[in-house]
């Protein structure tokens, strides 16, 4: 089949579819008390304070910051009026947000007694609410394509085959925390001759290739990647260390030849290397150390491999339980791969690189998953060619394309099987036939496609069919499964009853951990861990598997947060967390053994919740040190949807790390308060530094300390709302003072997530309605995830009014 013939079809397709103190957020006055209707809306009774004794609030205590001439924080309330705040909305849930967080007006400035700010967020929320009831904004948003990550899990579903689509596809763009915004996927030919060369190799490494001829594809193991003797690589053979464990495709029966090249540590001896493949031994071969050459490259003999994907692992056989130390290294150290050898500690070899050649003869294509997942029927005789193809094409379309297709869709698919067999027989017809239905847009892009009567600016309701793809992209990153596209195609999704058993059902799949894969991972932004590597010098335990881990632990207690129907707020303070050996030593919690990930209860309150969680101090920090302010910021970003302004231009750098007096090193905070100390930066940094300090005692890489530089750690800080804080604990103390500010927060991300855009000022009132339905059920996850999904932003679309 000819490459620019399905170029055409994807072209062609996409053009077809186009509060003295600051006080907590407790329930009010019955004076301003906020009643919630029938359908979750709120309402405000007569209050105490008019909306034009609130407005001469804010003119007293807001506009002396944000005023015309100042315009602190890039808003002005000089002419704002209470009573028309539905008409200013955008300005309306800034303050609305600064208010419930309790930030404003800022530390030692004067502010009204009594309840009058909650009375003033009140009637400000339920001005804007009315409003938006009255005239709803769904906001604009195109059609999106499949992810990275997204376009693995539908292979993976569809094809029951591994892939990693980033070595063809361009890197995803994170917009508003997410890699599936719409607005950021632009469209270019380059991306489409990238989604073309992806479904020519997915199609090949589905099917096998009995013709494949013999290439060399190379793995390469991160230096960051521990090899001592208690290192066991997960999917490597007991008994072994270190080494590489990958998943390769091999596209026919044949012979291969694996090759390694390995680098000797400071100990120099002849070590055995395993070589496994799904686990059984094939091979042995032996690294001898000859003169003083530290890297050699050895191979084995020609191994027979059947086709199909396949873990492979090398690995040195363990033949002792140790290392050699000197007296100033404890038996722990790792310094990760070792390279080169480090002062204290004697290495062992490490493995650098894997070479897999072949394969060097071809003997036929074995049975594999991913052919049985394709090959619905079997031709007995030529003439059953063509309507055994036409079977599988019927069978694997609708799953693709996540919708029933038309004859029309089999025919023009069929046109391309016809093409592939007359050149190359029914294999290759039913392979390009996939490869079409790969490249076809219908498979690339989510259409949501848009009623024939409605207008431009109207907004419409989703058919079942698109409500099933959202709702599965939403909750498994997937597409939909028979089930649901069944229920769909049926037109049941419109009971609610049917639609929220789904919701339940999906949650309950093991499919739903996307959610801690993808939504918390991209939330809490730990695809930055490791990103900034902690020098080994000063932090030689860390390693690959110990970040790996650590990123692991988060997301397991997510998922747990989610199977167990729990609060997000679970995540704040949460006296547990799951941990495998390795990571319950490095954080110094006894009593765990073995490499499997369990939940485990926090000895002492020095962690809790996220925390204490290795990951997130990891990321929020230098690779020679902590940094609060990273801390500080990530917190009132990430968690507390507050995040502080960006710096003044020119404004003074935060000094590396000054000496005083004599020759002791300042710490971090001395360095802090000389910074804070500048007019320019104090502002802002009284706001965070405190939440940065509060986390201090976890040093670059999450383990506990409780000095720096040789002086004692001081944490002191005072949180904004006037309460001392100067640990973890305490600061989450603090923070769940106001829940509802966190929950919205959280809700907030759920939604772009689930609707693939940001959430914007006019999606505020949905997200109150959402959070306040849930309160009665202590916020459940189950009740924000279905307050997501009956949300109008969810179920519904605004007709396009503008061109993409």
């Amino acid at each position: 089949m000819r490459t620019f013939a399905l170029g055409a079809v994807l072209a062609a397709g996409i053009g077809l579819a186009l509060g003295t103190p600051f006080g907590d957020v407790r329930s009010p006055s019955d004076a301003g008390a906020a009643l919630v209707t029938a359908a979750g809306a709120r309402t405000v009774s007569e209050p105490a304070l008019t909306a034009a004794t609130l407005t001469e609030v804010v003119q007293r205590y807001c506009v002396v910051c944000h005023n015309d001439p100042m315009m602190t924080g890039n808003v002005s309330f000089q002419q704002f009026d209470v009573e028309r705040a539905a008409d200013n909305a955008e300005t309306a849930e800034r303050m609305i947000r600064k208010l419930r967080a309790g930030m404003m007006p800022p530390p030692g400035n004067p502010r009204p007694g009594g309840d009058t700010l909650q009375m003033l967020v009140e009637t400000l929320e339920a001005r804007v609410d009315d409003a938006a009831r009255a005239d709803p904004n769904l906001g604009e948003r195109r059609f999106t394509r499949l992810t990275t990550g997204e376009y693995n899990r539908v292979i993976q579903d569809l094809l029951n085959l591994e892939v990693n689509a980033s070595q063809w596809l361009p890197p995803d763009i994170f917009v508003g925390t997410f890699d599936n915004t719409a607005a950021a996927q632009s469209l270019s030919t380059t991306l489409l001759d990238a989604f073309l060369r992806a479904a020519s190799e997915v199609s090949r490494l589905a099917l096998g290739n009995p013709h494949a001829v013999s290439v060399s594809t190379k793995y390469i193991n991160p230096e960051q990647l521990s090899q001592h003797a208690w290192d066991r690589l997960e999917g490597a053979p007991y008994g072994t260390r270190g080494g590489i464990v990958v998943t390769h495709n091999f596209p026919a029966d044949g012979e291969y030849v694996i090759q390694v090249e390995t680098e000797y540590g400071d100990r120099m001896f002849d070590e055995d290397l395993d070589v496994s493949i799904d686990g059984e031994h094939r091979a042995t071969v032996m690294l001898e150390h000859r003169g003083s050459n530290l890297v050699r490259t050895i191979q084995t003999e020609p191994i027979s491999v059947a086709a199909g994907q396949r873990s492979v692992a090398v690995t040195f056989v363990n033949m002792i339980d140790g290392m050699y130390d000197d007296r100033f290294s404890p038996p722990d150290w790792s310094m990760s791969g070792n390279q080169g050898g480090q002062y204290g500690i004697t290495g062992l070899a490490h493995l650098t690189e894997l070479m897999i050649t072949g394969p060097l003869s071809v003997s036929g294509v074995s049975e594999t998953a991913s052919r049985q997942r394709v090959f619905s029927c079997r031709p007995a005789v030529a003439a059953e060619e063509r309507p055994c193809a036409e079977s599988i094409v019927r069978d694997l379309a609708p799953k693709a394309f996540r919708r029933p297709v038309t004859d029309e869709d089999v025919e023009d698919l069929m046109g391309f099987f016809d093409e592939g067999a007359a050149a190359e027989g029914f294999e290759v017809g039913v392979r390009t036939a996939l490869q079409a239905i790969l490249a076809s847009p219908e498979f690339i892009f989510r259409f949501e496609r848009q009623p024939e009567a409605v207008e431009p600016g109207q907004d419409y309701r989703l058919s079942d069919i698109d409500l099933a793809t959202r709702l599965s992209f939403f909750l498994w990153a997937s597409a939909p499964d028979q089930e649901l596209l069944a229920l769909a195609g049926e037109g049941r999704l419109a009971d609610p009853d049917v639609l929220e058993g789904q919701v339940r059902r999906m949650l309950r799949d093991p499919r739903s951990q996307s959610l801690s894969s993808r939504f918390l991972h991209q939330w809490l932004r730990l695809q930055d861990v490791g990103k900034v590597w902690p020098e080994s010098y000063i932090f030689p335990d860390f390693s690959e598997q110990l970040a790996q881990a650590m990123v692991q632990e988060t997301e397991m207690l997510f998922t747990h947060i989610v199977q167990e129907d729990l609060s997000p707020l679970e995540l704040f303070h949460a006296d547990y967390s799951f941990l495998n050996e390795r990571l319950a030593q490095y954080y110094d919690i006894p009593g765990v053994f073995g490499d499997e990930m369990r939940l485990v209860a926090y000895p002492s309150d020095q962690r809790i919740g996220i925390f204490g969680h290795g990951s997130v101090m990891q990321l929020t920090s230098m690779s020679d040190r902590t940094s609060p302010v990273l801390r500080g910021k990530w917190v009132m970003e990430v968690l507390m949807g507050t995040p502080p302004p960006p710096p003044p231009p020119n404004v003074p750098a935060f000094e590396a790390s000054p000496a005083s007096a004599g020759t002791r090193p300042l710490t971090t905070r001395e360095r802090m308060e000389r910074h804070r100390g500048q007019p320019v930066c104090n502002s802002c940094h009284s706001l965070i530094d405190p939440i940065g300090l509060a986390l201090d005692n976890f040093d670059a890489t999450g383990k506990w300390r409780i000095r720096e530089n040789m002086q004692p750690l001081d944490t002191r800080g005072m949180f904004y709302d006037g309460t001392p804080i100067s640990r973890p604990v305490e600061l989450s103390a603090v923070l769940l003072k106001r829940p509802v500010p966190l929950i919205r927060n959280f809700t907030q991300r759920l939604l772009s997530y689930a609707i693939g855009r940001p959430v914007e000022y006019f999606d505020q009132p949905t997200i109150r309605a959402i959070t306040e339905a849930a309160e009665p059920e202590g916020y459940k996850m189950s009740s924000l995830i279905m307050g997501v999904v009956t949300s109008d932003p969810f179920l519904m679309r605004q007709a396009q009014t503008t061109a993409n």
